[in-house]
């Protein structure tokens, strides 16, 4: 198959306001020098005009030079024009710049190319990057980014060969020149899609990285250790507060936190108004395919070393810069997905009757949470006040005695759906932007007296902990695995499409810097992409910004339980600490930390934490 000739039919050489220079037939475009002709200013009737070339800061580093033959030349930190000839293409250039077009290229676009700085080239061709055309401000729209395939056989070769040019007739077996032959005006010489140059740069030797199962290694610039938990393969999103107060969302890596309303800025980015206010709210709604293209275009600013000397002074210290909430919590919805925790709890309040009550294995049992009350990572959580009921069957108010925790893992919704309309457990990644750990503080004693018949409320609703770091689905593509065996089987609606895949995560619960629990999260017998199918299925909207989190995650170990209420069997059996202090529930200054990690497919990714102190009851 021959490429098709990027003109359409009854098309003159003149301007296509619609689709741009080239629309017409193949003339190369060339520089504004080398349209003038001879006469006194006149425009070459060979040459068409070209649209006003775009400007940008040439790159420092290693291939820049300076050509001593260009007097405007400054070299380094140099403001370039960039007409680009049809020879190149938009994923074959280096840092933006023209590539020199191959054998076979005439003289004009050797010409053009002539004035380009010089770059680096391998023997091996370079790799193409993920969505190159989109990541490309100054990609050619009206060009196929595509290469031709090669002539095959006795008749392709003379069709080649004959393609187009006058005066040329039948040959014996030979085909006649076609209406596709004569709409491409290239005299004889190769479209350019063929001209395509295959460079690839030389990269840093820095921790290596995969995009995926089979993907290319690539390496940043910034110096990172084999198991850093937020290298490459991570790149959670989140939001601090920087200099004057100011917050900026970030993008982490290894210890540091990268302006992306800064370097969005300063590299002139399509996607810079979704990084201008300061949180995430703009970028979640923005959906899949800009979450997809941002990542690579992240990646890619992290892997080309001469990002490096724009990029480096944005990069800020984690441990320097304070964590905030990186997005709106629009709604929050918890659930009691774990069939190990719902069982211990069961036989702990109601040590007489069925663990579990007869609807739990039908449907994912759920309330809704309190939105303001969400925090972030960090900040300290008071000791509730409420009513609770004594032993002797007195009713008191006061501070919550048994305050307890909840490790959880909660989801971020990015794609809001429509008020009546259902989302399948299929579609989960197209409105789902990522995870993030939960902290659900729980007042035992108040939400035992008032629970009864509506469920939760004051006894949950005084606090909720986020990490400040929220991690994208992309990243957890190697940490998806087989959900656990359920019995009976759903309704359709909970498992259609999707399989129910369940997420492997091994989270760790810390009470003041002693490991006290590994809940495994694979074992949750409702999976997240369930949650939010059954959260939909009366037709209840999405917002963006919604916060969907999974319940107490508890293995069927002790040492796999993610509550103290558990833990303790109810402060009936505190837990002894290597101090030798005891805890059944939380005392006031108690600091508890939860974390998690996932597999990646270079090895290991951390989640962050979530981090809460107790302090005491308002007066």
């Amino acid at each position: 198959m021959r490429p098709r000739a990027h003109r359409r039919r009854g098309g003159g050489s003149g301007w296509d306001r619609r689709r741009g220079p080239g629309a017409g037939h193949h003339r190369y475009l060339r520089t504004p020098e080398a349209r003038r002709s001879r006469g006194a200013g006149r425009l070459s009737t060979h040459t068409r005009r070209t649209p006003r070339a775009r400007t940008v800061d040439a790159p420092t580093g290693a291939g820049v030079r300076r050509d001593p033959r260009r007097p405007g030349d400054r070299g380094r930190g140099a403001r370039v024009e960039r007409p680009r000839p049809p020879a190149q293409a938009a994923h074959r250039q280096h840092h933006r710049r023209r590539v020199l077009p191959g054998v076979g290229a005439r003289r004009a676009d050797r010409a053009v190319c002539r004035r380009t700085t010089r770059v680096q080239v391998h023997r091996g061709a370079a790799p193409r990057r993920a969505a190159p055309s989109l990541l490309d401000p100054a990609r050619t729209p009206w060009l196929s980014q595509h290469r031709a395939r090669r002539p095959r056989g006795r008749l392709d070769r003379q069709r080649r060969h004959y393609r187009g040019r006058p005066g040329r007739t039948r040959q014996p077996g030979g085909p006649a020149p076609g209406r596709r032959a004569q709409q491409c005006r290239c005299d004889g010489h190769p479209g350019p899609v063929r001209l395509l140059r295959h460079v690839q740069h030389r990269r840093p030797d820095r921790r290596a990285h995969r995009d995926g199962p089979g993907a290319r290694v690539v390496t940043s610039w910034l110096e990172l250790a084999d198991d850093e938990p937020f290298g490459l393969e991570h790149l959670p999103y989140g939001a601090v507060e920087g200099p004057a107060g100011r917050r900026v969302p970030v993008v982490r890596i290894g210890p540091w936190a990268l302006d992306l309303s800064a370097a969005s800025a300063e590299l002139s980015s399509s996607h810079a108004p979704l990084f201008a206010g300061g949180s995430l709210d703009p970028f979640l709604a923005a959906g899949g395919p800009t979450w997809r293209r941002v990542r690579a275009l992240i990646t890619h600013w992290l892997t080309e070393a001469a990002y490096r000397p724009l990029l480096e002074p944005l990069l800020m210290p984690v441990a320097e810069v304070a964590s905030v909430l990186p997005f709106t919590v629009a709604d929050y919805v918890d659930f009691y997905a774990s069939e190990a925790h719902a069982t211990n709890v069961g036989r702990i309040l109601r040590p007489d009757g069925a663990a579990l009550s007869p609807n739990w294995k039908h449907l994912p049992i759920g309330y809704h949470g309190r939105a303001g009350t969400v925090v972030v990572s960090g900040t300290d959580v008071r000791r509730p006040s409420g009513q609770a009921r004594a032993t002797d069957g007195t009713i008191t108010f006061g501070p919550s005695r048994r305050l307890d925790i909840e490790a959880e893992v909660a989801f971020v919704v990015g794609t809001g759906s429509e008020l009546g309309s259902r989302v399948a457990a299929g579609a989960f990644a197209e409105h789902v932007f990522g995870i993030c750990l939960l902290n659900d503080w729980s007042a035992r004693d108040i939400q035992a007296w008032e629970y009864v018949p509506l469920g939760p409320f004051l006894g949950k609703s005084f606090a909720t902990s986020v990490s400040a770091w929220i991690t994208p689905l992309d990243a957890l593509s190697a940490a998806w695995t087989a959900a656990a065996a359920r019995d009976p089987q759903p309704l359709p609606y909970l498992d259609e499409g999707s399989g129910s895949p369940a997420l492997d995560l091994a989270i760790e619960v810390s009470l003041n810097g002693e490991v006290i629990s590994h809940p495994p999260f694979a074992s949750m017998y409702w999976t997240l992409p369930q949650l939010l199918a059954h959260l939909t299925v009366n037709g209840a909207s999405l917002r963006t910004g919604d916060l969907v989190a999974s319940g107490t995650v508890s293995g069927r170990e002790p040492h796999e339980w993610g509550s103290l209420l558990e833990l303790t069997r109810n402060g009936a059996a505190p837990l002894t600490l290597a101090d030798g202090t005891r805890r059944g529930f939380l005392q006031d200054g108690d600091e508890v930390v939860i974390t998690a990690s996932a597999r990646a497919p270079g090895g290991r990714i951390g989640l962050g934490e979530v981090r809460g102190r107790i302090v005491s009851a308002a007066v």
